[in-house]
C-alpha cells in the first residue's frame, strides 16, 4: 500500500453502441436542427448532450460513439438518452442497443517526485526519450493499460476498459514506485 493516496479523476469515457438496424441521417436532422451534420466533410451525426454533457456520433450503419462522459455510468445514461431522443423524433428503434465501454482516460497525481531515467530501466515495457517527450510511457500488462508518468509525479492513464482498472494500475504502479524508491516525497 503506497505511503501516499494517489488522487485520481476520471476525464474521459468512450463507449460505442450498435443499434444492428440503418438509421436515416437526414430524418434525425429534421427531428433536431441542432445537431451538427456534414455529409461532404464527415459521415456522421454529432448529437451533443447538455447532462450528461457529452458528444455522440451517429452514423447511418446504426454504430455510435459517446465522448466526454466522466464514468461508465454516465456514458450508458448518455446513449440510453440520445436513443430516447431519436425515438421521440420518430425513429423507429427495434432492438436493445449493444452498448461496450472502448477506452478510459485519467489523470492522477502521486503526490511525489519521479526518477523518470532510473525507472525507464527498472519498471519495464517503459519507454522514456526526453527529446522527444518530457514523460515516461508504461505499459502495463495487468490490467492493460498505458500510464504516461511525468517527473512531477503527474500522470495520465489510457486504455482502461473500467473504471477499476484505471484505480488497480495506478495504485500498482505507485506500490511499484514506492518499493524500487523511485518516487520521492517533500
Amino acid at each position: 500500500m503506497p505511503e501516499l493516496k494517489a488522487s485520481i479523476s476520471i476525464e474521459n469515457v468512450v463507449a460505442s453502441a450498435t443499434l444492428n438496424q440503418k438509421v436515416d441521417l437526414n430524418s434525425v436532422v429534421k427531428g433536431y436542427p441542432g445537431v451538427e451534420y456534414h455529409p461532404e466533410q464527415f459521415p456522421g451525426l454529432v448529437f451533443r448532450l447538455k447532462r450528461p454533457k457529452t458528444a455522440t456520433l451517429i452514423f447511418s450503419s446504426g454504430k455510435m460513439v459517446c465522448t466526454g462522459a466522466k464514468s461508465e455510468k454516465e456514458a450508458k445514461r448518455a446513449v440510453v438518452k440520445v436513443i430516447k431522443e431519436l425515438k421521440k423524433s420518430g425513429i423507429i428503434i427495434i432492438s436493445k442497443p449493444e452498448l461496450k465501454i472502448q477506452n478510459i482516460v485519467a489523470s492522477g497525481v502521486l503526490g511525489g517526485m519521479i526518477d523518470l531515467e532510473k525507472a525507464t530501466y527498472t519498471l519495464g515495457h517503459a519507454m522514456y526519450e526526453p527529446e522527444q517527450f518530457p514523460g515516461l510511457i508504461y505499459r502495463m500488462a495487468d490490467p492493460k493499460v498505458v500510464i504516461l508518468l511525468f517527473a512531477s509525479g503527474k500522470l495520465v492513464c489510457t486504455g482502461a476498459k473500467k473504471e477499476s482498472d484505471v484505480f488497480i494500475s495506478v495504485d500498482k504502479l505507485h506500490t511499484l514506485l514506492e518499493e524500487t524508491n523511485l518516487i520521492f516525497y517533500e
